[in-house]
């Protein structure tokens, strides 16, 4: 798996764990459980608030902060069709094989924020952030009611496995 990093907030020095480690880790324990092993690629950005905010004006057409966004290089529904996309190399790296699956923009002001607020870790809110956004690079939401039942009982499996609950 090729994840790219870009450091972009100020505020990193304020997490008390290797943040790099817990992306490649939680990236991994996702794709797992989608059924993948290592042959997948993304970006992730860890960023302000004053980033996030233009950033999701420009693409959704809402001017907020907001604490994580997701942009999904494919379309699929909910972990189905992988396989057949990775065969016939459809959004994959030519240099790697690895199928490209998007863009994680990850508000680091609000990590912090939001952990306080929840009464947890700031390692915990960053990992369940990424979880959730990773679920959403693989097709899944929380539009519906089902689909948001679905997507939260993956999002606790996956923290679970990660071993970072409340």
């Amino acid at each position: 798996m090729t994840i790219f990093l870009e450091q972009e907030s100020e505020r990193l020095d304020e997490l008390d764990f290797e943040y790099r480690g817990l992306i490649e880790e939680t990236a991994a324990v996702c794709a797992k459980e989608e059924g993948f092993g290592n042959e997948l690629q993304l970006s992730v950005t860890l960023t302000d608030e004053r980033s996030i905010q233009e950033i999701n004006r420009n693409f959704r057409d809402i001017d907020a902060v907001t604490d994580v966004l997701s942009f999904p290089m494919l379309s699929f529904e909910g972990g189905a069709g992988f396989a057949h996309m990775i065969e016939e190399a459809a959004g994959t790296d030519p240099d790697t094989g690895e199928l490209i699956i998007g863009d994680i923009v990850l508000c680091i002001p609000r990590v912090i924020a939001q952990a306080k607020e929840y009464g947890h870790s700031v390692k915990r809110e960053y990992a369940f952030l990424i979880v959730h956004s990773m679920l959403h690079l693989f097709g899944y939401d929380h539009i519906e009611e089902d689909d948001r039942i679905l997507m939260e009982e993956k999002q606790r499996v996956i923290m679970e496995k990660l071993n970072i609950t409340r």
